[in-house]
């Protein structure tokens, strides 16, 4: 059986794609700062070291690995944007790709795909009469958009190794064991569903079931290269994705809450923009290859997400 090496594999996505990929025989490898000292109670999941800064990398790792699952990069929403941190979101990504590369580059590997994430946070804001983007749209011209051109660019260049590229601009991943839903969920507990802005803005997201299932597609379909938008064919406004969480969860023992936007610039700085921001994002090309969303509208994830055991 293949083996998958994974950098961020300890991270939201990386750990559902982990249980997927043993679940069906492949053997991981999970790139980490301290790999030492951890055990696993499967056998087909094993640490390698690596260390960004200083660009070292374990090479019997990529000696090893026939696929690698790029996911590595600090948290966009983690810390106010400064000027260092934003600094650290785009180097964790651009500095980890040059590493792979080099090690590519350098040793010898049996490597045959790269899949990579990036976000649709390389698009703009829609404008109110605008398609939803595809992946032929242009980047945006703001930090993420810069930030996600860059990240994609310094995947690319795999191709110059003769590796197949894969990159999937993922939307907001839902998810009860992290990322924006649980952040999202918080002031539930209480009994308020909290909208952000006017709530009207578009957001493109997607199941985390389904999106791992794109990156075990790209892994298992060698057909598969180039970059696709992972997306739920149906985006949403975000006061209907808040207002569907809050009554799969909590049937109508909830209460609407409005948080205007001048107190999320207070609150979040630059990284407002981006909650606010009306994005709508295709699908189309995903699904033209065979694809099929288990998850496609925001009501079937959600009753999923917060099925009443």
């Amino acid at each position: 059986m293949e083996t998958v090496l994974i950098t961020g594999g300890t991270g939201l996505i990386g750990q559902a794609l982990t249980q997927l990929l043993t679940d069906h025989g492949y053997h991981v490898i999970i790139l980490s700062r301290q790999p030492h000292g951890k055990t696993s109670e499967k056998s087909l999941i094993t640490y390698a070291h690596w260390d960004i800064r200083r660009q070292q990398i374990d090479t019997d790792a990529i000696a090893a690995a026939d696929h690698i699952v790029h996911l590595a990069g600090a948290n966009v929403s983690a810390h106010r944007w400064t000027a260092a941190y934003k600094k650290e979101i785009l180097e964790s990504r651009t500095h980890s790709s040059q590493l792979l590369f080099n090690a590519l580059q350098t040793h010898p590997n049996k490597v045959k795909k790269v899949i990579s994430a990036s976000a649709t946070g390389y698009y703009g804001e829609n404008g109110p009469d605008q398609a939803p983007f595809t992946e032929s749209n242009p980047p945006a011209t703001d930090f993420l958009g810069a930030t996600c051109a860059a990240w994609e660019q310094s995947v690319l260049q795999m191709e110059d190794l003769g590796k197949q590229v894969v990159i999937f601009r993922t939307g907001i991943a839902l998810s009860r064991k992290g990322g924006a839903l649980k952040e999202f969920y918080k002031p539930l507990q209480f009994g308020f569903a909290t909208i952000l802005g006017n709530g009207e803005q578009w957001v493109s997201w997607i199941h985390l079931q389904d999106l791992i299932r794109l990156y075990f597609n790209a892994i298992v379909n060698p057909q598969l290269q180039g970059i696709f938008n992972a997306v739920a064919p149906q985006p949403v406004h975000h006061k209907e994705l808040v207002l569907a969480m809050a009554r799969a969860a909590k049937g109508k023992s909830f209460i609407p809450a409005y948080v205007p936007a001048f107190a999320l610039k207070l609150a979040l700085g630059e990284m407002s923009t981006e909650v606010l921001k009306s994005c709508q994002v295709s699908s189309l090309k995903i699904q033209d290859t065979g694809f099929l969303f288990s998850y496609p509208n925001i009501h079937a994830a959600m009753e999923q997400l917060f099925i009443k055991k």
